[in-house]
C-alpha cells in the first residue's frame, strides 16, 4: 500500500495535497481497498464553505455508501470531471486521478495539524 509523504491524512481516510491555497482532497488506497469497487462519487457541495471534518459528499461502492469528510475548512471549487464517467479511477489511482474535490483553504496552517504518512500508518496499523 502507498502513502505518499508529500500527503497529510485523516483519522477518516482522506488525503489533502496543497498547492499554496488551493488543495485537492481524496481518500486513501486503504479507505478503497476497504470499501471496494467503487461506482459513485456525490459532491452537491461545489462552492460551498464547508467547515472543517464537515460532510462534503459520498462515495458509493458495490457494498456501501460512505460519507467524506473535509480535513479543512475550504470552499470547494470543483469536482473531478473524470469521475464522472470514472468513478473506478478512486481504486486504481487514489493518490492521482482519483483526486475527488479541488478547494480554495480558508487558512492554509490548518493542514499542519493533520496527521503525516507515518502517523496516519500507525492508525491503520501498516
Amino acid at each position: 500500500m502507498e502513502f505518499p509523504a508529500e500527503l497529510k491524512y485523516t483519522k477518516d481516510h482522506e488525503w489533502i495535497r496543497v498547492e499554496g491555497n488551493t488543495a485537492y482532497i481524496g481518500i486513501t488506497e486503504f479507505a478503497q481497498r476497504e470499501l471496494g469497487d467503487i461506482v459513485y462519487i456525490d459532491v452537491p457541495s461545489v462552492g460551498k464553505e464547508i467547515e472543517e471534518n464537515d460532510v462534503f459528499g459520498t462515495v458509493e461502492a458495490v457494498k456501501t455508501v460512505s460519507d467524506l469528510f473535509i480535513p479543512v475548512t475550504a470552499t470547494i471549487e470543483e469536482t473531478n470531471p473524470l469521475l464522472e464517467s470514472q468513478p473506478e479511477l478512486v481504486n486504481t489511482d487514489p493518490y492521482g486521478d482519483g483526486w475527488m474535490v479541488k478547494v480554495t483553504l480558508k487558512n492554509a496552517d490548518d493542514v499542519n495539524a493533520l496527521l503525516s504518512a507515518e502517523d496516519y500508518q500507525s492508525i491503520i496499523g501498516a
